[in-house]
């Protein structure tokens, strides 16, 4: 199925067109049928000689409503292009050819109305001027057609080239991520909330679960037609009416955009390819703020161009769009940019969530035309190398390439080593060669810094190595495994090291711990407490197995606590059990360190405390 689209000067007669071809006024608002104009989006069908079936839409010409226009053209695959013959060119035919020139709109009609008012001569000039308009356009080729919609002459012959046309137009792709780009919302009685759009790149089902974006909210389809015939299964490239379940009128707006949910995120900045129109009579300078429409969207941005400072008419840059309200939208989606006076130019959005580039860089606008025309393999690449890690999902949609053609693509490129895969399954993150190589050297650089400002610790904490990565929290512990199982670093508990770290002292650091040892040995059993030690340097002598921390202010040396161990768990063996005044009797020492003693034992579960003796725990040597 295929959508048209009217394009034309106000009063050329593209509404009494549709209703000639299709018997059907588009004109639905009081207030165009008093005015005789068209305001807002008319909605027609027609069934051709072929038995193919089309939407049509009818935008308004007037350059007050060019907005309105603008929504109705986002998702159209052939132009109605009307010039009335009494006329001929006028600035909206212009304006409205520059737009479908700018949105990639390269098949179409040129239909001139109201022959009937004319004679041959003025026809002909009409027809010529049609022509010179038309060359450089992606309507170059299109055919020209004459009719009078008040006698019928030419409508059969408009229909046939509709028909001969779209023969080989090829239908719309089914991505399997539908879009509807909402352009009309409302209730109807007994049924509900409905919403209106044309339907791209994926099916809609009846009775499935949907998002409205950029708001985020859920809803369940629960019916689906298009051209007033209900549907189990709209396909891409309808017109459709949705149904919606849950949701008010005042919660959505025109410029939504209904698919299924989980995939797509709005964006407030994307990078574009933009293109200035010629007929422009000044630049466009670096951040200036225009309108921006894309679907049936509209909302206001900054162009922030990349590679110039201004952008003179007919010219090309590359540029980013920082937009004022969100907007759901895929790579390839075409848009445009206005003033509040004119048409600017447009493009085609090639990284819909970006982050910010830095202007005047080379190896930045590389990888962005790489993105645009590369291979699938280039553009993959380019993509994860400007947000990476990104897990598989991720990349496939950030890349727009279809996902049976995506995959296979990765699985090469994994394979071929230009990218490397963390984790396993579909939730598995990947990064380029070069940019795991640089996430390595990073981390290695960072924990070794780390070993050079704090010597006397073990290692960087692993939550602090992951935040100075960047890691995202589903990766980080795959890419963590992965760097201890090649050996780049070495996991000991909470702490990261290089594995030829080893932890060394000052000589006044040396000192002090020889000091302290000293003080330990002098009395083992019952050491002073109020020893000053840096706790960092009492650390080292834990991990160096020098000393034991039974509590926090005991603290005896790794020899007399071997000692004292051996002891009790001998007494309990002779004896069957051991009580506190006990330890302290065969030690010679105070309650204090009995007690700290026989509470350390059980946490390691050398002793286990029975009443208020002691017996063999299941750790006991």
């Amino acid at each position: 199925m295929f959508v048209l689209g009217t394009a034309g000067h106000v009063d050329h007669g593209k509404s009494v067109l549709v209703h000639a071809l299709t018997g059907i006024d588009p004109d639905r608002l009081m207030e165009e049928k008093e005015r005789g104009m068209t305001i807002d989006l008319g909605f027609a069908w027609l069934t051709l000689p072929s038995g193919q079936e089309v939407g049509i839409v009818d935008v308004p010409g007037h350059e007050h409503f060019i907005k309105n226009m603008l929504a109705g053209v986002g998702g159209i695959d052939l132009a109605l292009l009307i010039v009335a013959a009494n006329e001929g060119v006028m600035p909206q035919t212009r304006e409205h050819l520059d737009i479908l020139n700018l949105i990639g709109v390269n098949r179409g009609i040129v239909v001139i109305t109201k022959k009937d008012l004319v004679d041959e001569e003025l026809l002909t000039l009409v027809t010529m001027e049609i022509e010179e308009l038309l060359v450089s356009t992606t309507l170059a080729e299109a055919p020209i057609v004459a009719v009078s919609a008040q006698s019928g002459e030419g409508i059969p012959e408009l229909v046939s080239a509709i028909d001969q046309l779209l023969e080989t137009t090829p239908p719309r792709a089914d991505t399997g991520r539908p879009r509807l780009l909402i352009d009309r919302v409302f209730t109807i009685a007994g049924s509900g909330t409905v919403v209106t759009g044309t339907l791209v790149d994926g099916s809609l089902q009846t009775g499935q679960q949907v998002e409205i974006l950029p708001s985020g909210l859920r809803s369940r389809l629960r019916g689906l037609q298009t051209h007033k015939t209900r549907l189990d299964t709209a396909t891409p490239g309808s017109r459709v009416a949705a149904n919606l379940t849950g949701i008010a009128v005042s919660q959505m707006a025109r410029g939504d955009v209904l698919t299924r949910p989980g995939w797509l995120s709005p964006t407030t900045m994307a990078t574009v390819k933009l293109h200035l129109l010629p007929s422009l009579k000044r630049p466009l300078r670096y951040n200036a703020t225009v309108s921006f429409h894309t679907g049936a969207s509209e909302t206001m941005a900054k162009v922030r161009l990349l590679d110039k400072d201004e952008l003179k008419p007919g010219e090309n840059d590359w540029a980013q769009l920082i937009l004022t309200g969100p907007v759901a939208v895929v790579k390839g989606d075409h848009f445009i940019i206005r003033s509040p006076q004119e048409t600017l130019g447009g493009g085609e959005i090639i990284e819909p969530r970006t982050k910010r580039y830095r202007r005047h860089r080379t190896a930045t606008i590389q990888s962005l035309e790489t993105k645009e025309k590369g291979t699938d393999q280039e553009i993959l690449t380019a993509t994860l190398e400007a947000n990476q890690p990104l897990e598989v999902e991720k990349l496939i949609h950030s890349s727009s390439i279809p996902v049976k053609e995506a995959k296979p693509a990765i699985d090469g490129l994994i394979q071929d080593g230009v990218l490397v895969a963390i984790g396993a399954g579909e939730h598995r993150v990947l990064y380029t060669a070069s940019g795991w190589e640089h996430l390595v050297e990073s981390a290695t650089a960072a924990v070794k810094d780390y070993h050079q400002r704090f010597p006397t610790r073990p290692g960087m904490p692993r939550g602090e190595l992951g935040n100075k990565l960047k890691l995202p929290s589903a990766a980080s512990t795959n890419v963590m495994h992965r760097l201890f199982d090649t050996g780049t670093l070495v996991e000991e508990g909470p702490n990261i090291r290089l594995s030829s770290h080893q932890i060394q002292l000052t000589k006044d650091q040396q000192i002090k711990t020889d000091a302290f040892l000293n003080t330990l040995a002098q009395n083992p059993f019952a050491p002073p407490s109020d020893m000053a030690i840096d706790t960092e340097l009492l650390s080292v002598l834990i991990k160096q197995h020098k000393v034991v921390r039974v509590s926090d202010s005991v603290v005896f040396a790794a020899s007399a606590y071997d000692e004292m161990v051996k002891r009790i768990v001998a007494h309990i063996r002779a004896n069957g059990k051991i009580t506190l005044a006990e330890t302290r009797d065969l030690f010679n020492t105070s309650r204090k360190y009995a007690q700290a003693l026989l509470e350390h034992l059980d946490q390691e579960k050398i002793t286990r405390r029975v009443g208020d003796e002691r017996v063999l725990g299941s750790s006991s040597p």
